[in-house]
């Protein structure tokens, strides 16, 4: 399948048959066509422009939140998260974040900065353009709630500035411009509000304590459905420790699904389908996975 244009020059480094499984958190997913990553914003504009406008292409951070099926990934992955990781205070309230920086480091130096409320990104696992893309939050605070302006970059490579007026923000989802990735993402705190260091810091003991965070998986994989927890009904569904092949619903939290060693992404998707049927089963509930399922089934 020919996706590049062959007199198409690039700065960054480019991949062919590139296993997916080097790139997300579960360490399981088949082969992209063309993995891309990209030296500047200028070179991966220049990239976008020049490729053929059938050519799918799909953006990656560092893989966490994503599913990536067995067979792989058809068209050019863009992996521009290395490059964006500037994070600028831009006055007294607002600071620019560039979608690579991780959300953990976003909210260690707003802390320092004394901006707040910003220890809620700490819980965030990824980056800060996945937690622009999917409104992440954790501790009762949304991404899109601090978000004043966004730059992203379009199919063809053209750079556009948005304001959230232009996308739609719900419970873990954004919708907007379709064809357009977020490079990055100017956030506004509270003047009267002061971070706590101590309460990023229970956050992160919390999350260590009660996540399987040395294992892969991807975090959390469902939803919660409005007032109640995806976790308590995958427990409650006697779910805890249950495994299709290599994948199995952690014992330490049942909204989390890791890879034992051997898990195949079918695995994970059977055993994502599975919890769903399970719960509806036990307490009439259809769970939503948050997880982002990408690529395609193995012939």
């Amino acid at each position: 399948m020919m996706v590049l244009a062959s007199d198409m020059s690039v700065q960054g480094e480019l991949r062919y048959d590139e296993p997916m499984s080097r790139h997300t958190s579960w360490r399981i997913g088949g082969p992209a066509d063309v993995f891309f990553v990209p030296a500047s914003i200028e070179d991966l504009s220049a990239f976008l422009a020049g490729l053929d406008r059938d050519t799918p292409v799909f953006w990656h951070g560092v893989g966490t939140n994503l599913l990536v099926r067995d067979g792989g990934i058809r068209g050019v992955v863009v992996s521009a998260s290395r490059m964006l990781r500037d994070l600028e205070r831009v006055d007294r309230n607002t600071v620019r974040a560039g979608a690579g920086l991780p959300c953990t480091q976003l909210a260690r130096q707003c802390v320092r900065w004394g901006l707040g409320p910003s220890e809620f990104f700490a819980g965030i696992p990824g980056t800060v353009g996945g937690a622009l893309a999917m409104n992440a939050g954790a501790h009762g605070g949304e991404t899109w709630e601090r978000v004043v302006a966004v730059r992203t970059i379009a199919r063809d490579g053209e750079i556009h500035e948005r304001t959230p007026a232009e996308y739609g923000i719900g419970y873990r989802s954004v919708s907007g411009p379709t064809d357009e990735w977020f490079l990055e993402g100017t956030l506004r705190f509270e003047p009267d509000v002061t971070p706590s260091l101590e309460t990023m810091r229970a956050m992160l003991e919390r999350r260590k304590a009660t996540q399987p965070l040395g294992l892969p998986s991807c975090g959390s994989v469902f939803r919660n459905p409005p007032g109640d927890y995806s976790a308590r009904l995958i427990e409650a569904a006697g779910l805890k420790g249950h495994s299709i092949g290599g994948a199995q619903v952690s014992e330490k939290h049942a909204n989390f699904i890791i890879n034992t060693g051997d898990a195949t992404a079918t695995d994970v998707e059977d055993l994502i389908e599975h919890v769903q049927r399970t719960v509806f089963e036990a307490h009439g509930v259809e769970l939503v996975h948050e997880v982002r399922i990408v690529g395609e089934v193995p012939a």
